[in-house]
């Protein structure tokens, strides 16, 4: 049974960082990308960057310059690293794992950014 594990969520005040991490357990074939989604209360969840098979990289705007995508498709490992937080960056970061057949979600891991 596939199992995504997250951490490294937090309370972090404005302008820090916090690193999330995800490993996969489990069987897992013909993985296309890795990503992160994130949900605010009362809002849709939202992409917030991937990472290919290939080792392209893709961002959303909110987060360009500030969060860092890496990991390894082939070890299905995916980390986010996020700098510069801001309060509206508070959320519920899922990873997210596409192969060709199907989709995996982790349980989410909070993030809150406050003073």
């Amino acid at each position: 049974q596939v199992q995504l594990v997250e951490s490294g969520g937090g309370l972090v005040q404005p302008g820090g960082s916090l690193r999330l991490s995800c490993a996969a357990s489990g069987n897992i074939f013909s993985v296309r990308a890795m990503d992160w989604y994130r949900q605010a209360p009362g809002k849709q969840r939202e992409l917030v960057a991937a990472l290919t098979r290939g080792g392209s990289t893709n961002y959303a705007d909110f987060v360009k310059g500030r969060f860092t995508i890496s990991g390894d498709t082939a070890k299905n490992t995916v980390y986010l690293q996020m700098n510069s937080l801001k309060p509206e960056d508070t959320a519920v970061y899922y990873c997210h794992i596409r192969t060709l057949s199907r989709d995996y979600w982790g349980q989410g891991t909070q993030v809150t950014v406050s003073s």
